[in-house]
C-alpha cells in the first residue's frame, strides 16, 4: 500500500479544480505537496488555500523541458517525487466536424503528452528508488466515446492506455500506476466547457448533477492506498470501467506471471 503521509506528492494542474481538492486531501494527511500549473496568480492563490505549505512552479506541461525544470526545482524544495498527479487537462467539446484541426492538436498535446511528459519527468528517480506512484486522470470519456467529444474522448482513452502500459512495465519494480476516470466534476473547466457543449449533449447530461472535486479527490486517495489500478468515484463509472475490463484482472496477472518467469 502507498503511504501519502509523509511523502512528496506532485500534482500537475494543481491550482484549481481535482488538482487543487487532491492536493488540500494530501496536506491534509500530512503529505509533503508540489503543484505545477501555467498561471502565477493562481498558483499563489492555490499556495495560500493549502496553507502555505505547498511548493509551487509554473510550467506548460505540453513543453517536456518546462515541465522537467518545474518538477526538478520542487524537488530542490521536497525532495524525489513518491506520488506524481498528473490533473493538467481541459475538454474542447463541439460537433466534430466544426471543431478546428488546431482543436484536436492542443487535447492531445495538454491532455495526452502532459500526462506522458510529467510521467517521464518523474519516472528515473523512482526506478533508481525503486518505489513511486503515478496517478493519471483519464475520465468518464476515457471509458465510453461520449457525443460532442471528438478531440477530448480519444486523448482520455490514450490516458488509459499509457497507465495500463506503464502499470504493466513497473509495478512489479516498485512502481505503482492508477487510472482514475472521473465523471461531470463541479469545477472551473467544467462550467467553461458547458458553454460551448453542443446542444444534444447538453440535453444527456441535463439529469445528471455533478458530484464536487473534493469526492473525486477522496477516491484518488483510496486508490492511491490500496495501490488500485483503475480508480472510480461513483457507481456509474465503477460499471463501465468493469464492463469494459471483464478480461482484463485476468490477462494482467497471466503476462505478470510470463514476466517472472
Amino acid at each position: 500500500m502507498t503511504a501519502i503521509a509523509g511523502s512528496h506528492v506532485l500534482v500537475t494542474g494543481g491550482s484549481q479544480g481535482i488538482g487543487l481538492a487532491t492536493a488540500r486531501a494530501c496536506v491534509d494527511r500530512g503529505a509533503r505537496v508540489s503543484i505545477v500549473a501555467r498561471g502565477r496568480d493562481r498558483l499563489e492563490h492555490a499556495r495560500q488555500q493549502l496553507g502555505g505549505s505547498a511548493a509551487t512552479a509554473s510550467a506548460d506541461v505540453t513543453d517536456p523541458s518546462d515541465v522537467q525544470a518545474a518538477i526538478d526545482s520542487l524537488v530542490e524544495v521536497h525532495g524525489p517525487c513518491d506520488i506524481l498527479v498528473t490533473a493538467a487537462g481541459r475538454a474542447e467539446p463541439g460537433y466534430f466536424l466544426e471543431l478546428e484541426p488546431e482543436v484536436f492538436r492542443r487535447q492531445l498535446e495538454l491532455n495526452y503528452l502532459g500526462t506522458l511528459y510529467s510521467a517521464r519527468a518523474v519516472l528515473p528517480s523512482m526506478v533508481a528508488r525503486e518505489r513511486g506512484h503515478l496517478v493519471l486522470l483519464s475520465s468518464v470519456s476515457g471509458l465510453i466515446g461520449v457525443f460532442g467529444y471528438g478531440a477530448y474522448t480519444p486523448t482520455k482513452f490514450a490516458v488509459r492506455g499509457l497507465g495500463e502500459a506503464l502499470d504493466g512495465e513497473f509495478r512489479a519494480r516498485g512502481i505503482v500506476t492508477s487510472v482514475v476516470y472521473p465523471p461531470d466534476t463541479d469545477t472551473p473547466g467544467f462550467h467553461r466547457e458547458n458553454r460551448s457543449k453542443p446542444d444534444e449533449t447538453a440535453r444527456l447530461s441535463a439529469g445528471i448533477a455533478p458530484i464536487s472535486a473534493d469526492r473525486v479527490a477522496a477516491s484518488i486517495i483510496r486508490g492511491v492506498e490500496r495501490n488500485r489500478l483503475h480508480v472510480t468515484a461513483e457507481w456509474q463509472s465503477r460499471l463501465l470501467q468493469r464492463l469494459g475490463d471483464l478480461h482484463g484482472p485476468t490477462v494482467r496477472a497471466a503476462l505478470r506471471w510470463r514476466l517472472r518467469a
